[in-house]
């Protein structure tokens, strides 16, 4: 992160300033998140090529799939990407198997728009439930530990159910809905994901095993990619369409309902955008997705700017609902928020690992092992 006497800076090209941690500037101060979205932009190109990408993609899709009753398998969250890749791999002719992992915190909204979806598109549902008292308490322990990454454990979650899903049904290909274009990249800092590091944090502070929890490791993942051979691929950075016109045509064509924020289709993942991030850490993680949408040419670096000055704002009434059902009181939150704040580097994690496989990984990533996001995130920056 710059040291905190640096002089506060914004990007000349985005919105990304020094508040984010392990941001570089070059010589026309451009930062360095732009210069990855560069690298990516050219390995999924928007013209004719990236057509004939995805094309060979969704054709090796349907190869491996053939034989089986699914093709591909999608996490579904009821937001927006979850759903338009949802959308997407149907047109496309695929016969995705639609997964939801239910961690206790759906709004109505995300409800509706998981049904909707599925019935509209003639998709099969496959709902995961999580064990809730477990769950909760490993959301208590993150937020005991100090870290900005109080979603971590649900999104680790999501991918291991995911793997298992496709690993017990035969399936090759998990599509995400992963998209640079959109949602740009976290600072390792602000969004640090592994299985060692949910581990090490529910060890330290949690009440319970893990015993149920779908955790996502890294033997985990080398067994589901190089012994099962399982993938996963996105469809939308090959697709030049904004947020604003993928909710329109899902409004449009599965009855979607927005939810009024960013991934606000989760009631924990609200309280934990404006109750954590923003009141105890200051972070704004709109400044990432609008610095994206900037980079995109989807919206004006001046917009973003001006979206910027109302800051993240909360709803009392979900902090109150969200406190009395993971079983803080007031005064046991407002010592959460009071506590010195840490990042996965204050925690036992696999980062030491991913750093000693770098160049393995890198290679992994050019021959569509891995996605080469996961490099750029992970190994790209200096921490």
């Amino acid at each position: 992160m710059m040291d905190s006497d640096a002089k506060y800076q914004v990007c000349s090209r985005c919105v990304s300033d020094t508040t984010i941690p392990d941001i570089e500037f070059d010589e026309n101060g451009t930062c360095n998140f732009c210069h990855i979205h560069d690298k990516l932009d050219a390995q999924f190109p928007l013209d004719e090529r990236g057509k004939q990408k995805l094309d060979q993609i969704v054709d090796k899709i349907r190869k491996d799939g053939q034989n089986q009753k699914y093709d591909c398998i999608i996490g579904v969250s009821g937001g927006t990407d979850s759903t338009f890749s949802l959308y997407v791999a149907k047109k496309m002719g695929l016969r995705p198997l639609a997964v939801h992992f239910d961690n206790g915190w759906n709004s109505e909204s995300s409800e509706s728009n998981i049904s909707n979806a599925v019935r509209k598109l003639g998709i099969e549902l496959k709902r995961v439930n999580a064990n809730f008292e477990e769950f909760s308490d490993i959301q208590r322990s993150f937020l005991k530990a100090s870290v900005p990454d109080a979603e971590i454990p649900t999104d680790l979650a999501i991918g291991g159910v995911l793997h298992r899903t496709a690993m017990e049904n035969g399936i090759r290909w998990i599509i995400s809905g992963r998209n640079f274009r959109t949602e740009g990249i976290q600072p390792l800092k602000w969004s640090y994901m592994d299985g060692k590091y949910v581990q090490s944090v529910q060890e330290q502070y949690g009440h319970l095993p893990l015993m149920t929890y779908p955790n996502l490791t890294i033997p985990d993942m080398i067994y589901f990619s190089l012994i099962n051979g399982i993938r996963s691929v996105s469809f939308l950075p090959y697709m030049s369409y904004s947020k604003e016109e993928m909710k329109e045509i899902l409004k449009r064509e599965v009855d979607w309902i927005d939810y009024g924020g960013h991934h606000f289709e989760s009631l924990y993942t609200r309280f934990v955008i404006t109750d954590i991030l923003w009141a105890k850490f200051g972070i704004d993680k709109r400044k990432v997705q609008l610095s994206a949408a900037v980079r995109s040419g989807k919206l004006t670096r001046d917009t973003a700017l001006e979206i910027l000055k109302t800051p993240p704002s909360g709803d009392p009434e979900i902090t109150r609902m969200v406190l009395e059902k993971i079983g803080f009181t007031e005064e046991e939150f407002e010592e959460i928020l009071s506590l010195p704040q840490k990042t996965f580097l204050d925690y036992p994690t696999s980062y030491p690992l991913i750093r000693a496989l770098k160049w393995p990984i890198k290679l992994a990533c050019s021959l569509n092992l891995i996605p080469m996001i996961f490099y750029e995130k992970y190994l790209g920056a200096r921490i």
